[in-house]
């Protein structure tokens, strides 16, 4: 069964290339611009989320508390995906339930290392 990720960003052209990193790499890929969007698109089954941190509508942290509070997405991997490498932002994000952080700008390989070791 192929596992879909969920990509979440503001910016059309990072999602784009995020997708395109994680179909090349044989994965199902669902795309929302924002907090809002992507929990409008949380139905069936959801893998994993990728998501910025800052986005209008509901930013990345309010993202996360918000799909942890669904039962059935309690437990899936989330991953940060932000420009914000400060330590203050990554406790919060890590409070709030992210499983892991990485930074713009990014490889393609990474994104997919991240994507395998999380999605084991």
């Amino acid at each position: 069964m192929t596992k879909t990720i969920m990509t979440v960003d503001d910016s059309a052209s990072v999602r784009q290339m995020v997708s395109l990193t994680l179909k090349k790499a044989g994965y199902d890929v669902i795309e929302a611009q924002d907090g809002k969007d992507a929990l409008a698109k949380m139905k069936g089954s959801v893998h994993m989320v990728i998501t910025d941190l800052n986005m209008p509508n509901m930013d990345g942290i309010t993202l996360i508390r918000s799909i942890r509070a669904i039962p059935a997405y309690k437990f899936i991997p989330i991953v940060m995906l932000t420009t914000e490498s400060q330590a203050s932002k990554k406790q919060e994000g890590k409070s709030a339930g992210a499983t892991g952080w990485i930074v713009k700008p990014f490889k393609p390989e990474q994104l997919v290392d991240v994507v395998r070791k999380v999605l084991r």
